[in-house]
């Protein structure tokens, strides 16, 4: 399989409390449909453990597949595959340099998404 060998899974981030206090914020029902299908097509796109560390690793550097496929321990097909998913939700972009592309995240806030997931996972896993 693959391992994280960034420092994205030790960031001071991760290591923060979640707060108790809830934003106010719009109620759901309120929301119109096609944002919420969205919303869930974004999170179905990052639903998977190779795209979660493809972003977590993107968080910390952009990448070319080839610096990816090292990193993850991962087939450069199957992590083309899964650039290709993340690339058609939006969520990270490529720029050709020469011969290689070059992938950054799209949106901080999306990474943000992804760090949160992992570190409610970390702070269930103490217990």
């Amino acid at each position: 399989m693959f391992t994280v060998t960034s420092d994205a899974t030790s960031s001071p981030e991760l290591a923060v409390p979640h707060s108790t206090d809830r934003p106010t914020a719009t109620r759901a029902e309120h929301r119109p449909v096609h944002t919420l299908s969205a919303a869930g097509d974004l999170l179905r796109a990052l639903a998977a453990p190779v795209r979660i560390a493809i972003v977590l690793e993107l968080r910390v550097h952009d990448r070319c597949v080839h610096e990816l496929v090292e990193t993850l321990g991962v087939a450069q097909p199957l992590i083309s595959q899964h650039l290709r998913v993340l690339k058609s939700a939006g969520v990270v972009n490529g720029e050709r340099h020469g011969r290689e592309v070059v992938y950054r995240l799209v949106d901080e806030h999306l990474s943000h998404i992804v760090v949160d997931a992992v570190a409610h996972v970390e702070e269930g896993a103490g217990k």
